[in-house]
C-alpha cells in the first residue's frame, strides 16, 4: 500500500483534482488507499449518476399502482389479487452491462443476467421471467461474431441453469456499435405486497451478515472501467470482468425466499456493482445509520486478500443482510443448508459512519452522508441536438416483392430463432407468448392474470432527434403491450449514451428524457426503476470519440386480467379482414426507416412524429377489441412499416394476405401517390388487426377518437403455382406484386444461421 495519495493514483481511481479535493474536506485528512478506492466507486458514474440526477428526476414515477418507485433495487407495483386472497406485486427492473460484455462478452452477459436476477429477488419476489435488448455493430465487422456468440451463450448459460424463462427482447446492428456493444437485461419477478423488503438498515446492534459466495479478485474496479470511455487497450480490462455461476445464484435464491418467509430479516441488498462497497453504503445511508465491518470476517477464496480487495471486487452471487438480533444462528443453518457461505462481518452502529477493521486496526472511517446522498452531481453543459433537414424526394420503389425480400432478410428484421432457441422460454410453464410476438406474456401462477412485458426503443430515432426518439421509445413499448391485451402499467429504463462532458452527447440525453417523460405523463405509464450507463464509446489514437447511438431502452410491464384472451400476431384463418388502426393511420412517413436505410442506402429526415393523444386513444380501442373477442390477430405497426407487418403476421400464422394499398397511400403525408411511402413507411400509433367478422370499424374506431381503414383480406393463393403468399394490388404505375411465403421464410430465416455459421 502506498504511503501517500498522488494525483497518478487518483487518476487511476476515475477521480476529477476537484473530486479529490473534496475527499480532502469531506475526511479532514488524506485517505489510506481503501477510503481512496471506496469514494472512487460510490462516486463513479455507474454508481452516483452523477451526470443525470438532475435530469432523472423529470420521469414521472408515480401512479395509483406503484409501491415503490426508483430508489429501491427494484420498481413495485400492484397487480391486484392473487391465489387465497393474497394482494400480489409486480417487481422488475432493467440494467446493462455493457463494458464488460465487450471485453468477455460470455461472462459479460451471463453476470448482466445474474445481478437483475439479485436486484428482483432482494425485494422478496421470484423471477418469472428475463428479458434482455441487445445492440451490435455491423454483422462483417470481425469481432460481431464472437460478440454475439458470447453474449447469446451467455444469457443462455445463466439464464437456462438458473431456471428462469427468457421470454423476449430486441437484436439491433449499426455502425455505432462496433466498438461498444449493449446488453442490458431485464427481470420481473411476483412477490405477495405485505412480504416485499427492502434496503434500509435499522436497529443500532442488530448483526450485519454476508451470504453466498465467497469474495474473490474478478471484478475489482468493475464500476470504475464502465464509468469510462474505452481505449484500444480494452483487452487489458478482462480482470474487471466478474464470473458468474448460475448453480450458486439458484440455491441463493431459495435460501433467501426462504429465510424471507420468516421474520428475521430487517433488510437486505445484493452486491452488485461496488460489490460490498454499495451494499453496505445503501444500506446505511436509506436507514441513516452507520455500519462497522470486521474485514477479517468476510468469506474469500483467495490467499492474502486487502480490505481494498474484499471492499471493491464485484465477484458474483453475494449478499448482505442485517438481520433481527438472536437470529444468526437460525439463518445460518438455512444458508448452510443450501451449501452456501454465512458469515457476521458487522454490526449496524448510529454513528452514521462506515468503519472498517481488518487485524485489530482501523482499515477506513468514513462518513456515510458524502458518499451518497451528498455525493457529486453535476449539470453539465449541453447543446439541443439539430432538428434534421426535411426529407428531400426519395426514388419510388420499383420492385415491391424484391424490397419486401430484402427489408425480411436484413439485420434489423431478420428472424431472431437462431438466438431465442438458444433460450430456455418455457421452463416454470407460465410462458403463454414465446419470443417473436409484440410482448411476451407469462401467466401469474395461481390465477387466470397474465403480465406482459416488453422492451423497446428505435436508436435511429433517437439520433436524429432525441426528443421525438425518446416519445417513440415509451410509445412503442406502450403499443407493444396494447397490441397483446394487456393494460400498460409501467416501465424501466436503461439509459445508454455516449460521454457526458460532451455536450453534443448530454444534449442527447436530456432530448430523450424530455421526450420519455412527456410520453409517460400522456400514457400513463411512470418509470419506477431503471439503469443510466455513459461513457459508451471508444477513443481512438488520436483521442476522438465514436460514440453509440443514443439508446434509452424501455422494459414495460402490463396486466392482462384473463391470459387467455391475449393476442398474437398470427393469421388464424383464411378470409378474414385485415383493418389499420391509428390517429394518423394513412401517413407513410419515410425519414429514418428502414426502406430508406436498407433499399436506398440513406440514413436522413426527421423520425416519424409522435402524437400521443393519438396513441392513448388507438391502444385503448384496440385493447377493448381484443377483450371483446372481435380480432384474431394484432400486430403494431413499426420497423419496415404496414407490408412489414403484414408479412410478419402471415408468417407467424403460415397463412398470405391480399392487401390493397390504393385505399393507404393516396394521402400519405410524406410521399403522396408514393407505393414506398404507403407499404414501408413507419408513421407511429398503428395497429393492423384481422377481423373474424365484416365489422364496419370506421364508426366504430370514431367513437373511440381514433381512426380505421381497411387494408385488405387475409388468405391468398396464386392462381399460377398455387402457392400461399401476399399479394399487392397495382396502384400507382401498375405496380403489383406476389411475393410467395415460402420464399418470404427463406429470406427471413437466413440470416442469423449463415451469419453465425458462417456460410
Amino acid at each position: 500500500m502506498p504511503d501517500s495519495i498522488t494525483s497518478a493514483i487518483v487518476a487511476e481511481h476515475g477521480l476529477a483534482p476537484e473530486e479529490y479535493a473534496r475527499v480532502l474536506h469531506a475526511l479532514g485528512r488524506e485517505p489510506n488507499l481503501t477510503e481512496l478506492g471506496i469514494f472512487s466507486v460510490m462516486w463513479s458514474e455507474h454508481c452516483s449518476y452523477k451526470s443525470s440526477r438532475v435530469h432523472l428526476k423529470k420521469l414521472p414515477t408515480a401512479a395509483p399502482w406503484v409501491i415503490q418507485g426508483p430508489g429501491e433495487n427494484a420498481g413495485v407495483i400492484d397487480i391486484g389479487e392473487g391465489p387465497n386472497g393474497t394482494k400480489l406485486a409486480a417487481i422488475f427492473k432493467m440494467e446493462s452491462h455493457n463494458h464488460p460484455s465487450y471485453i468477455e462478452p460470455y461472462q459479460g452477459a451471463a453476470t448482466g443476467v445474474g445481478g437483475i436476477l439479485r436486484d428482483v429477488f432482494t425485494m422478496g419476489a421470484r423471477p418469472v421471467a428475463n428479458l434482455n435488448a441487445l445492440r451490435f455493430g455491423r454483422p462483417d465487422h470481425p469481432k460481431m461474431r464472437h460478440l454475439i456468440a458470447g453474449v447469446v451463450a451467455g444469457i443462455g448459460g445463466y439464464g437456462n441453469c438458473v431456471g428462469v424463462p427468457t421470454v423476449g427482447g430486441e437484436v439491433n446492428f449499426h455502425r455505432a456499435y462496433d466498438g461498444n456493444i449493449l446488453v442490458n437485461a431485464m427481470t420481473v419477478g411476483i412477490a405477495e405486497q405485505d412480504k416485499i423488503f427492502y434496503s434500509a438498515a435499522a436497529g443500532v446492534g442488530n448483526p450485519v451478515v454476508y451470504v453466498g459466495s465467497k469474495t474473490g479478485r474478478d471484478g475489482i474496479h468493475g464500476a470504475t472501467m464502465a464509468s469510462a470511455d474505452f481505449s484500444e487497450d480494452s483487452e487489458e480490462k478482462r480482470p474487471t470482468v466478474q464470473v458468474g455461476d448460475p448453480f450458486t445464484e439458484k440455491l441463493l435464491i431459495e435460501a433467501c425466499l426462504e429465510l424471507m418467509a420468516s421474520d428475521a430479516i430487517v433488510a437486505i441488498q445484493d452486491m452488485g456493482a461496488a460489490g460490498l462497497t454499495s451494499s453496505s453504503v445503501e444500506m446505511a445511508s436509506k436507514g441513516g445509520v452507520g455500519l462497522e465491518l470486521d474485514m477479517n470476517a468476510v468469506p474469500c477464496r483467495e490467499a492474502r486478500m486487502t480490505p481494498y480487495e474484499m471492499m471493491l471486487s464485484e465477484s458474483q452471487e453475494r449478499m448482505l443482510m442485517v438481520l433481527k438480533p438472536g437470529r444468526e444462528a437460525e439463518a445460518e443453518a438455512l444458508f448452510r443448508k443450501w451449501e452456501l457461505d454465512f458469515a457476521v462481518i458487522g454490526k449496524v452502529t448510529d454513528t452514521g459512519r462506515l468503519v472498517l477493521t481488518w487485524n485489530g486496526e482501523t482499515a477506513a472511517d468514513i462518513p456515510l452522508a458524502p458518499l451518497a446522498d451528498e455525493a457529486p452531481c453535476y449539470e453539465r453543459p449541453w447543446v439541443e441536438t439539430p432538428k434534421p433537414a426535411p426529407l428531400p424526394a426519395v426514388p419510388e420503389s420499383t420492385d415491391i416483392a424484391a424490397d419486401l425480400l430484402k427489408l425480411m432478410a436484413s439485420p434489423d428484421l431478420a428472424s431472431r430463432r437462431w438466438i431465442w432457441e438458444q433460450y430456455d422460454h418455457m421452463v416454470g410453464a407460465d410462458t403463454v407468448q414465446r419470443p417473436g410476438g409484440d410482448a411476451a406474456v407469462v401467466r401469474v401462477h395461481g390465477t387466470d392474470k397474465a403480465l406482459a412485458i416488453t422492451t423497446d426503443v428505435t436508436p435511429r430515432y433517437c439520433y436524429a432527434d432525441p426528443y421525438e426518439g425518446g416519445k417513440q421509445a415509451i410509445a412503442e413499448a406502450y403499443r407493444n403491450l396494447c397490441a397483446v391485451g394487456a393494460t400498460p402499467l409501467a416501465a424501466t429504463d436503461c439509459l445508454n449514451f455516449g460521454n457526458p462532458q460532451r455536450p453534443e452527447i448530454m444534449g442527447q440525453l436530456v432530448g430523450c428524457i424530455h421526450g420519455m417523460a412527456e410520453a409517460c405523463r400522456a400514457l400513463g405509464m411512470p418509470i419506477v426503476s431503471g439503469n443510466v450507463s455513459l461513457y459508451n464509446e471508444t477513443k481512438s489514437e488520436d483521442g476522438t470519440g465514436s460514440a453509440i447511438l443514443p439508446t434509452p431502452a424501455i422494459g414495460a410491464v402490463g396486466l392482462i386480467e384473463d391470459w387467455r384472451k391475449s393476442a398474437t400476431i398470427a393469421f388464424k384463418a383464411k378470409g378474414e379482414y385485415l383493418w389499420l388502426i391509428g390517429a394518423d393511420v394513412l401517413g407513410g412517413h419515410l425519414g429514418q426507416s428502414l426502406w430508406l436505410r436498407e433499399i436506398v442506402g440513406r440514413e436522413e429526415g426527421p423520425p416519424p412524429p409522435v402524437d400521443l393523444a393519438g396513441e392513448a386513444a388507438a391502444g385503448a380501442f384496440v385493447g377493448w377489441l381484443i377483450k371483446e373477442g372481435l380480432v384474431s390477430a394484432v400486430h403494431d405497426v413499426s420497423d419496415g412499416g404496414v407490408l412489414v407487418a403484414v408479412a410478419e403476421m402471415a408468417l407467424a400464422g403460415g397463412i398470405g394476405a391480399e392487401i390493397w394499398p390504393a385505399n393507404s397511400s393516396d394521402q400519405s403525408s410524406e410521399q403522396p401517390n408514393s407505393m414506398a411511402a404507403a407499404l414501408f413507411g413507419e408513421g407511429q400509433g398503428r395497429y393492423l388487426v384481422a377481423l373474424r367478422e365484416p365489422l364496419h370499424l370506421n364508426p366504430m374506431a370514431f367513437d373511440a377518437g381514433t381512426r380505421a381503414m381497411m387494408l385488405g383480406q387475409t388468405g391468398f393463393r396464386s392462381g399460377l403455382t398455387g402457392e400461399d403468399g401476399i399479394w399487392i394490388e397495382g396502384a400507382y404505375a401498375d405496380l403489383e406484386a406476389f411475393i410467395p411465403l415460402n420464399d418470404l421464410r427463406r429470406a427471413h430465416e437466413g440470416f442469423f444461421p449463415a451469419l453465425m455459421g458462417g456460410g
